[in-house]
């Protein structure tokens, strides 16, 4: 495993995918880093489907081009969609809390974790904000009521060239006390 914050600065949004098939097994490995994801009270409230079948890469790279955004998703040769679940909550935090209340949170951090684990094996992915989710409801036989907690493209990049992060300064978003 690479240095952890190595593997940050490494992790990029990808929009430039080669025409290189990205591997089955490595995108089920993603799935399994988002799977072992921490959930508030062990919830998981999570679920996740794969498009890896071209024909349904291209129709689901579609979707994702709303408004003549996002052309380099014709290049995309995989998409894992993030599905929110029905969290799960011990009765006396249910009591207290609705039972999706660290839902949103915890669907991030699987997300998170599925990219890094792409970034590990060399693929490169980018989370798509803007997309048809009634058409790919329909496309994967997801039910149009289950939202979505996130739509990553996955490939191969087209080059490997790492773009310098540009982040706010430590001083700007770090306090100690």
């Amino acid at each position: 495993m690479s240095n952890f914050l190595e593997l940050c600065l490494r992790r990029q949004s990808c929009r430039s995918f080669s025409d290189q098939p990205v591997e089955h097994d490595k995108l089920a490995q993603c799935v399994e880093a988002g799977r072992l994801a921490p959930s508030g009270c062990n919830a998981q409230p999570w679920s996740f489907v794969v498009a890896e079948t071209p024909a349904v890469v291209a129709e689901v790279a579609k979707c994702g081009q709303q408004m003549n955004m996002n052309p380099f998703l014709s290049k995309a040769q995989a998409f894992i969609i993030v599905l929110e679940e029905h969290a799960v909550l011990a009765p006396a935090i249910r009591k207290l809390l609705d039972s999706q209340y660290f839902a949103k949170g915890d669907l991030g951090a699987a997300t998170v974790q599925i990219c890094l684990e792409a970034a590990e094996q060399g693929l490169g992915t980018c989370i798509i904000g803007v997309y048809d989710r009634e058409k790919i409801c329909e496309l994967l036989d997801i039910p149009v009521t289950k939202q979505f907690g996130a739509l990553i493209a996955v490939g191969y990049p087209a080059d490997g060239k790492i773009r310098p992060k540009i982040r706010k300064s430590t001083d700007e978003v770090l306090r100690f006390v």
